[in-house]
């Protein structure tokens, strides 16, 4: 019976998100001679796990640190329910490390056998990454409790992520490729803003410094503004930059649903109203991607 916690613990409605980034690093490297089926599977099956390795662990800090408490709004949390003990989330948490080593190294076997650099600085990159999904809330001073959490997010989910995927298949980085790479990482921030926004009262009492909780709900939704907005900059720049056509701007469409989005937010202070948009911005990063890849098929 435990199967269906161990699901609601991996939170299903995060994976988009995880799997935005890895699409348009690998659909960018589409038409490159080297580009492998097997290389976009492991990449989308790794960040699948990490994505998974990262809510167990928050899950685990949050529930030890009494920030998941009846106060909370949002998904019931496995721990703080008591439908996973700590010991349960332990060894999923080892477990889904374990998977991830193994997954990794079969990766860079796979793509940089012959490149051993690049192996080294990609393994890394793989621990750094497994670091950053357990420390945001385990520990005695996780960064998430120090509001470093949108930096890690950016990193993460945009930056590394498309960037680390591009070069995969093609063994080069374009620089205009950021500014893709920072696209994502902005729309992923956001979503990790408007969730604290969602928790801002309930991490200010459990000592949850997040930036919402040091600068307060007003400057935060400025904030989500500057990030759900710049990604049609950036995106628009790059365009510019590399290949104009009209089809390339289809993402644009995505500025309806953003605007209603943002006014939404504008209008509304309640946790649970706030909560409701939490699916919806992760549903806007991840049709950003399904345009980014359609402009490379097309």
């Amino acid at each position: 019976m435990k199967i269906r916690y161990w699901i609601n613990a991996a939170r299903l409605r995060t994976l988009p998100l995880s799997l935005s980034g890895i699409l348009v690093g690998n659909f960018f490297a589409f038409y490159h001679p080297d580009f492998s089926y097997i290389t976009l599977a492991l990449c989308v099956y790794l960040a699948i796990c990490i994505q998974i390795l990262s809510n167990f662990a928050n899950d685990y800090g949050d529930g030890v640190k009494g920030t998941d408490n009846e106060n909370r709004v949002g998904p019931k949390r496995m721990l703080q329910a008591g439908l996973l003990s700590k010991i349960d989330l332990k060894r999923g948490i080892i477990i889904i490390t374990m998977k991830i080593a193994i997954l990794t190294l079969i990766l860079l076997w796979i793509t940089l056998n012959n490149e051993r650099l690049y192996f080294f600085l990609f393994l890394v990159l793989g621990i750094l990454s497994v670091i950053a999904a357990i420390t945001y809330t385990i520990g005695k001073k996780p960064y998430g409790y120090m509001g470093l959490g949108d930096i890690s997010v950016f990193i993460f989910f945009g930056i590394i992520s498309v960037l680390g995927s591009y070069f995969l298949h093609t063994k080069t980085l374009p620089l205009e490729l950021i500014l893709i790479a920072s696209s994502i990482g902005f729309f992923s921030v956001g979503v990790l803003n408007l969730n604290n926004i969602r928790d801002v009262k309930n991490d200010k009492e459990s000592q949850k410094n997040t930036l919402v909780v040091k600068f307060g709900a007003k400057v935060a939704k400025r904030y989500h503004f500057i990030l759900l907005l710049l990604p049609f900059v950036l995106t628009s720049w790059y365009f510019y930059l590399t290949d104009i056509k009209i089809l390339n701007y289809i993402y644009l469409i995505l500025l309806i649903p953003v605007i209603k989005h943002l006014l939404f937010i504008t209008k509304n202070n309640e946790s649970k109203k706030i909560d409701s948009q939490l699916k919806v911005v992760v549903f806007i990063t991840l049709l950003y991607s399904i345009c980014m890849v359609i402009t490379q098929l097309i």
